[in-house]
């Protein structure tokens, strides 16, 4: 059976090109222009994920997910022309799974689809084979806490909020401090097999978990680049 992706944009040149796109890789798609509509067929049918504008009439994107999140933990990945980091830590700590703005290639978008996909696939599964008392541990390196189990994460015992694709960057380097990572390794933690995106591609997602945690601590500095090579969690 298809894995079902919902569209909800009030551009409806993004809803045909992103629906045919996704169409060519296998999924089946469902397209809406407000959020009003979409949350009554997501109540009465939802998606296997869903893919939210945040600007749009009689619903916005954040009221959407914010509804949704009462009823259902469908994944979400949030569209928005606005590069506005307090609308992305917004989004995210309502219960967004990721963040992409507009422009955005597609294959991008189809890259973080499927990690989200294999990243709700991994949730169910630890849910359904993990007594409650066997949840994963934290992992506590210094001054960062992370909570596999719960997908959050803290330094110095403030939060900051990740996208999925950062939480499992940052997991891979946390979990063995002082070694390095390459950026084929980080793409291997981030991305399926079957998914290409550039190298370079690490590089962003670098930055953008730097930004977020020196929004928090200016002296940040706990991911080093160790040019040439790759990144490493530095050891305290």
């Amino acid at each position: 059976m298809s894995i079902t992706i919902a569209l909800v944009d009030d551009d409806r040149n993004i809803l045909t090109s992103v629906s045919i796109a996704l169409q060519s890789e296998g999924f089946a798609t469902r397209v809406y222009s407000d959020g009003e509509s979409a949350l009554k067929a997501f109540v009465e049918n939802p998606p296997d994920l869903a893919i939210l504008d945040v600007k749009m009439p009689r619903m916005d994107g954040m009221e959407l997910l914010r509804r949704l999140r009462e009823r259902t933990d469908i994944p979400v990945i949030f569209l928005t022309s606005k590069d506005d980091e307090l609308d992305e830590a917004l989004g995210l700590a309502m219960g967004a799974d990721d963040y992409i703005a507009k422009p955005f290639s597609q294959r991008l978008l189809i890259a973080r689809i499927r990690a989200v996909l294999r990243r709700a696939e991994m949730r169910a599964k630890t849910a359904e084979e993990t007594a409650p008392e066997e949840e994963q541990p934290e992992i506590v390196r210094g001054r960062l806490v992370m909570d596999p189990a719960r997908h959050r994460v803290a330094w110095d015992g403030r939060d900051v909020t990740l996208t999925v694709t950062e939480f499992m960057i940052l997991e891979a380097l946390a979990q063995r401090p002082g070694v390095v990572k390459s950026r084929n390794q980080l793409m291997d933690v981030a991305y399926q097999e079957d998914i290409y995106v550039d190298d370079r591609t690490i590089d962003s997602h670098i930055k953008r978990l730097r930004r977020k945690f020196r929004a928090v601590d200016e002296e940040f500095k706990a991911i080093e680049t160790l040019y040439g090579v790759g990144y490493r969690f530095g050891e305290d």
